[in-house]
C-alpha cells in the first residue's frame, strides 16, 4: 500500500488548531495565551508497521511520555521508536488534543523534531528528522487510552534526499498518577 502524504500536514495541523484554540480559549484568561496549565502526565506504548513509501515496510515500536506541564493548549512530550527497517528515533515536542463533545473519544496532534539513526535500516537523508501525526482514539473511564495513530517522519527537506517514511501504530497511553 503506497501513501502519499504531504510532508508537515499534521505539523500545520497541530499549530493551526492550536492556535485557534488558544485564541478562543485562552488569551482572555489571566494566565494568558502561553500560560501554564496542568494535564495528567502519561506514558505510552505503541506498535505498527512503516507503511511502504520508499522506505520497505517493516515493524515499528515506539515509547512516549507526555508531561504534566502544558503551556497554553499545547502539551509537552517526548518519545523514541524502533524500527524492523526504519532505524531509532528520539525527539521533543508538541501535542494538542481535543474531545469530541462530551464523548470518550478523542484527536491528538504532535509535531517532534528528533535525532535518527539509521543503522543497516532505511537512510532517511540525515540524522535531523522531524515527526507529525495524528491520532484518534478512546478514553475509559481509568483514564487508560486506546488510539490508533498514523505519522510521518523526514528531514524536511535539509538534506539532498528526504525519502520519508509513514507509521500506522496501535496505541495505549496509560495516566501516570
Amino acid at each position: 500500500m503506497e501513501v502519499k502524504m504531504a510532508d508537515g500536514t499534521f505539523a500545520v495541523l497541530l499549530l493551526v488548531a492550536g492556535l485557534t484554540d488558544m485564541g478562543t480559549n485562552y488569551c482572555g484568561t489571566p494566565t494568558g495565551c502561553l500560560g501554564a496549565g496542568e494535564q495528567e502526565s502519561r506514558l505510552s506504548f505503541s506498535a505498527g508497521n512503516v507503511i511502504e513509501r520508499r522506505a520497505e515496510e517493516g515493524f515499528e515500536v515506539s515509547m512516549r511520555y507526555d508531561f504534566a506541564r502544558m503551556i497554553g493548549p499545547f502539551g509537552q512530550a517526548v518519545g523514541l521508536s524502533w524500527g524492523e527497517e526504519s532505524g531509532s528515533w528520539v525527539g521533543y515536542g508538541w501535542t494538542w488534543g481535543t474531545t469530541f463533545g462530551k464523548s470518550p473519544f478523542y484527536t491528538e496532534l504532535h509535531a517532534m523534531p528528533g535525532l535518527y539513526a539509521a543503522a543497516d535500516d532505511f537512510d532517511l537523508g540525515g540524522p535531523i528528522e522531524f515527526r507529525s501525526g495524528i491520532e484518534l482514539g478512546y478514553e475509559n473511564r481509568n483514564g487508560w487510552r486506546y488510539a490508533v495513530s498514523y505519522d510521518h517522519r523526514s528531514n524536511a527537506g535539509i538534506y539532498d534526499e528526504n525519502p520519508g517514511v509513514e507509521t500506522v501504530n496501535f496505541k495505549v497511553s496509560i495516566p501516570l498518577r
